[in-house]
């Protein structure tokens, strides 16, 4: 057997220390250092970094298209309409127009950012000692310099057409966030205050579609009503009643505990709206003996002889009064509009 296959505790003492130091001064740890340095085609040939100039920039106009693609989608596509989309079936038209034109406008970002970084900025490793978490004046100078360096090797100087394309998709995109505060409602003191009732429209009973007269309302019933004027078959109906919607009941005039809910009557007929202020569901349940209407998605309760205040449940204010009289004619009709918001609260009731 050779001595270089002899185990190392058969070796002679002065061998085998031999072995053992050349064994503890070999780093199995030691770096390795970094591999030589590949340049790219672009780094050597103009023309090459000529043409990923091109796609980063073209990117970045596909970027631009695409969100006002998805400006123009969310203003001109209506909301109700479906298209067939392989093999998912029928969708809605403006949501895959949405997600298509903002998918497309994220992507080309991201892959421009990172084609530009892969092909045209400097990719020569550099190899950097930990440092201690507090900066010194030193290291912040390094970083200053090393800042400048990145500017300089990203060549967005130079690059006017990356430059400028990018920061054009940079500055269109968050318009799509921006328009989408559409969505967020009308602004506060606009369409929010107002109905369609204004001074002078009449009660129209909303199951008869007649004028309403006061000998049509008797003490204990409910009665329904919309503004005169108001169709089933508008285009916006669905909309406008579910602000305008109305309530009547006829009280006794003794029974009406609030001074200005008795002053904003018509021969003891008050009006309220039938819109609940907790979450806006449509009030139908009335008591007749103790003038309470019940909101049946949650329970809350109002009474109607004072002032529809809340007397249960989670709603937070009372319901809208409109202020009613009789007109020349005999019948009941509006002297404005209701004067605070309609259903739910916003933003401190606007």
């Amino acid at each position: 057997m050779s001595s270089q296959e002899i185990p190392e505790e058969n070796l002679p003492s002065t061998q085998g220390e031999a072995h053992a130091g050349a064994v503890a001064t070999a780093d199995p740890f030691a770096d390795p250092g970094l591999p030589p340095h590949e340049h790219r085609i672009q780094d050597i040939d103009e023309r090459a970094a000529k043409r990923s100039e091109r796609v980063v920039a073209m990117l970045f106009v596909l970027s631009m298209l695409a969100t006002v693609g998805f400006i123009a989608s969310y203003v001109t596509l209506p909301v109700d309409k479906n298209i067939y989309v392989f093999p998912i079936g029928h969708i809605s038209a403006l949501n895959f127009a949405l997600g298509l034109t903002l998918g497309v406008a994220l992507f080309c970002i991201g892959a421009g950012a990172v084609h530009w970084a892969r092909t045209l900025m400097s990719d020569v490793e550099v190899a950097d000692d930990r440092h201690p978490i507090e900066a010194s004046p030193e290291v912040k100078a390094k970083v200053m310099a090393d800042f400048r360096e990145g500017a300089k090797e990203s060549a967005l100087g130079r690059r006017k057409l990356i430059r400028n394309t990018m920061f054009g998709a940079l500055a269109l995109f968050p318009l799509s966030g921006v328009v989408l505060l559409r969505d967020l409602g009308p602004l506060p003191g606009t369409k929010l205050r107002k109905t369609a009732w204004s001074q002078g429209k009449m009660l129209i009973n909303q199951n008869t579609l007649q004028p309403l007269r006061p000998e049509d309302i008797q003490v204990g019933s409910l009665t329904f009503a919309m503004p005169e004027g108001m169709k089933e078959e508008d285009e916006d109906f669905q909309n406008e009643i579910a602000k305008a919607a109305l309530m009547i009941v006829r009280l006794r005039p003794e029974n009406i505990k609030d001074k200005r809910e008795l002053d904003w009557s018509a021969d003891g007929i008050v009006a309220f709206s039938k819109i609940c202020t907790h979450v806006g569901c449509p009030i139908s349940l009335y008591e007749q003996q103790t003038h309470h209407v019940l909101c049946p998605c949650h329970q809350s309760t109002f009474d109607l002889s004072d002032g529809g205040r809340v007397i249960f449940g989670p709603a937070g204010h009372a319901l809208p009064q409109l202020r009613i009289k009789v007109n020349d004619k005999g019948f009941l009709e509006a002297m404005g509009d209701f004067a605070e918001p309609v259903g739910p609260a916003y933003w401190e009731r606007g």
